[in-house]
């Protein structure tokens, strides 16, 4: 599955209008952007310079968390050198970003009435403004939001969620995975579509179970893109066409939205 998108792709040097420090290693950047902000869709996402020296040399990407007017906000959360950077910067800086990039999710499909969006970490940061669109749309939302421990749960913007941690500080003890299994019999009946962003385990885990349950599934796959263009080969994916052959494709141009039947993920 690939959605077609805008391909008009912009450079531009964004200001910091705020950056809202959540936890200790997640937070929020709003970039006034009026040239993009309008243009992008549910599920796309950016690539980010984080500072103007060569180290570290190249762009980070991140999902659009929410459009607000004329505004983009990012969530980041620090896991290196180029989040850390991300982590404390100061408004009125400015970053060298690339947008929009990648597909979106299939938020206009009519084969669903009831929207499930399952994040794992930093995975939550594109279901803001999924759930958004998805309402507007007529759709019903449930969330399902998991993370290694309750300091690590962020739920801004979301309604309706249902909450996981795999210590059992908040919500169901496990993964969101199983939490989803134990909630799928209330929801018999209903038509139901799955998106999901999270940990390649975690998503190779629901793949397979939304497959074996057959419900429609995409999922926004994480991955270093330091182009987000196709230039530096660096996201091969690899996906199974229908006639069950597997192809290498990169991610930044393929997706990185992929239908869970397609993406073939390391065991």
């Amino acid at each position: 599955m690939q959605i077609e998108t805008d391909n008009e792709i912009f450079d531009l040097a964004l200001e910091v209008i705020s950056n809202e420090q959540l936890t200790p290693s997640i937070n929020v950047i709003v970039l006034h952007a009026p040239e993009v902000a309008s243009r992008f869709k549910a599920g796309q996402f950016m690539e980010i310079k984080v500072n103007d020296s060569l180290f570290p040399l190249l762009r980070r990407p991140f999902s659009i968390h929410r459009v607000v007017g004329e505004q983009i906000e990012i969530m980041s959360k620090v896991v290196g050198i180029g989040t850390r950077i991300l982590y404390r910067v100061k408004a009125g800086e400015t970053l060298q970003t690339l947008a929009p990039l990648g597909n979106s999710f299939g938020y206009d499909k009519d084969d669903f009435d009831l929207g499930i969006l399952i994040s794992g970490g930093i995975g939550v940061a594109p279901m803001a403004m999924l759930e958004e669109t998805l309402r507007a749309r007529g759709k019903d939302v449930l969330n399902i939001v998991g993370a290694r421990t309750a300091e690590e749960l962020v739920t801004r913007y979301l309604t309706n969620v249902h909450l996981a941690t795999d210590d059992g500080t908040a919500g169901f003890k496990g993964n969101v995975v199983s939490l989803f299994s134990s909630i799928l019999p209330s929801l018999k009946g209903k038509r139901l579509r799955v998106f999901a962003c999270g940990p390649n385990p975690m998503l190779n885990a629901l793949s397979k179970f939304c497959n074996a349950h057959e419900i429609p599934c995409e999922v926004s796959i994480e991955s270093t893109m330091g182009c987000g263009i196709g230039i530096c080969y660096g996201c091969p994916v690899r996906i199974k066409d229908a006639n069950g052959k597997v192809h290498n494709k990169l991610l930044c141009q393929y997706g990185s939205v992929i239908d869970a039947r397609e993406i073939v993920f390391e065991e």
